[in-house]
C-alpha cells in the first residue's frame, strides 16, 4: 500500500512552509497539559505525543529506526510536528478575516477522491491503511480539513495575481538566450596530456589510421572515449579554443593538435553544423505565463506571510523546552 498523502507529518501545510509563529504574550496562558498555545487555541502534549507516535509508525513502515527520545534528531521531528500544529492553528484563526470556510461536504469530497485514488474506493483497504499508520479516521478528517483550508487561503491570498499578454511577450523578448537553441555539431576528438603524443597520433590519422580506434586506446576524455571520441557540442558551451576549431573545420577534416586547459585535442568534424534555432513564441507563451503567474503568486503569498508572522509573534507561547530555536528566549514556560 502507498503511504497516505495527507497526514500531518508527511506534508506540511502549503502556506506555511517558510513561516513560523513566534513566542511571547497572548490571551491564553500555557497550562501544564499544553505543548503550545496559539491565541486561545491550546495544542496539548497528548496531541503532540499522538502525532509523534504516528511518525514512529511511518519510520517503522519505511524500516527506518526512529530517533531516540532526547536526541537532536528526535527533537527535530518533534519540532516539525509541533510547528505544523501551530501553523494550522494560525491558519484557522486567520480564515474568518478572509471569509474562508471549509464545509463538511468539501472534506468528504476530498476524502472520497483520496480513497478512490489510493484505494480504488475500497473502505476496507482505507481502514487497513489507517491501522497500519496508527491514525484514526477522525484524525485523517482533521488533516484533510486543514489542507483544504490551506489551499483555500492560498487561492484567496493570491487571487489578484495576474499576468498580461504584454508581460509574457516582454519576458520572452528579454530572455532570448533561454529560448534559442545554439548552433551544434557532431564531432569526435582524442584528448591526451602531452603534445608529443598528440603529434604522433595526428600523424597516424593523416596516414589513414582509424580515428575511433585511437580514441578508444589513447583518449583521456571519459565522456567520449568509449564512443570512439564522438560527442555533440553546442556552440559556446565548450572551452573557447576547442569551440572555435570544432566549428571552423570542414566536415570530415581533422585538426592539428589544439591546446586547452584539459590537454591536447585532435578534433574531427563528422557532420555539418546545425544552425541555431529560436523556439517560437507561440510554443512557449503558455509556459511563460504560468511561470510569471507563479512568481506573482509567490510574491503575494510572501507579503501576506510576513504580515502573519508579525501578527502572531506575540500570540504564540510554548511549554518549556518546546519553543523553536529562534524563539527560545522569548517563549513562555511552564513546570508541567
Amino acid at each position: 500500500m502507498r503511504r497516505l498523502p495527507f497526514l500531518l507529518f508527511g506534508i506540511p501545510l502549503v502556506l506555511f512552509a517558510a513561516a513560523c509563529g513566534g513566542g511571547g504574550g497572548g490571551s491564553s496562558s500555557v497550562e501544564p497539559q499544553d505543548a503550545a498555545v496559539v491565541g486561545d487555541t491550546h495544542i496539548t502534549r497528548a496531541e503532540l505525543d499522538r502525532r509523534l507516535g504516528q511518525a514512529k509508525c511511518s519510520y517503522d513502515i519505511q524500516k527506518r529506526p526512529f530517533p531516540k527520545a532526547g536526541s537532536a534528531e528526535y527533537q527535530a521531528v518533534q519540532q516539525q510536528i509541533l510547528q505544523n500544529l501551530v501553523q494550522r492553528a494560525e491558519l484557522a484563526q486567520k480564515a474568518p478575516s478572509l471569509n474562508v470556510t471549509v464545509s463538511d461536504a468539501q472534506v468528504e469530497k476530498q476524502l472520497k477522491q483520496i480513497k478512490k485514488q489510493y484505494f480504488g474506493g475500497s473502505e476496507q483497504r482505507y481502514k487497513a491503511e489507517l491501522k497500519r499508520q496508527c491514525v484514526t479516521d477522525s484524525e485523517v478528517r482533521l488533516d484533510v480539513r486543514a489542507n483544504v483550508l490551506s489551499d483555500s487561503i492560498y487561492k484567496k491570498v493570491t487571487a489578484d495575481a495576474k499576468v498580461t499578454d504584454s508581460d509574457v511577450k516582454t519576458y520572452y523578448d528579454s530572455h532570448q538566450s533561454v529560448y534559442t537553441q545554439p548552433e551544434s555539431r557532431v564531432v569526435r576528438h582524442i584528448l591526451v596530456k602531452d603534445k608529443a603524443l598528440a603529434d604522433k597520433l595526428y600523424a597516424q590519422l593523416k596516414g589513414g589510421a582509424a580515428f575511433a580506434a585511437l580514441a578508444k586506446k589513447y583518449s583521456q576524455d571519459p565522456g567520449s572515449k568509449a564512443q570512439g571520441g564522438t560527442l555533440t557540442i553546442s556552440k559556446g558551451q565548450t572551452v573557447p579554443e576547442f569551440d572555435k576549431v570544432a566549428f571552423d573545420l570542414k566536415t570530415g577534416e581533422i585538426s592539428k593538435p589544439v591546446k586547452t586547459q584539459f590537454g591536447w585535442h585532435i578534433i574531427q568534424a563528422q557532420k555539418d553544423a546545425t544552425k541555431s534555432k529560436k523556439t517560437p513564441y507561440a510554443q512557449v507563451k503558455q509556459a511563460i505565463r504560468q511561470q510569471l503567474l507563479q512568481t506573482d503568486r509567490s510574491a503575494a503569498l510572501q507579503k501576506w506571510l510576513t504580515g502573519i508572522q508579525g501578527e502572531f509573534a506575540k500570540k504564540v507561547k510554548y511549554a518549556s523546552g518546546l519553543a523553536p530555536p529562534s524563539t527560545t528566549t522569548s517563549a513562555a514556560t511552564t513546570t508541567g
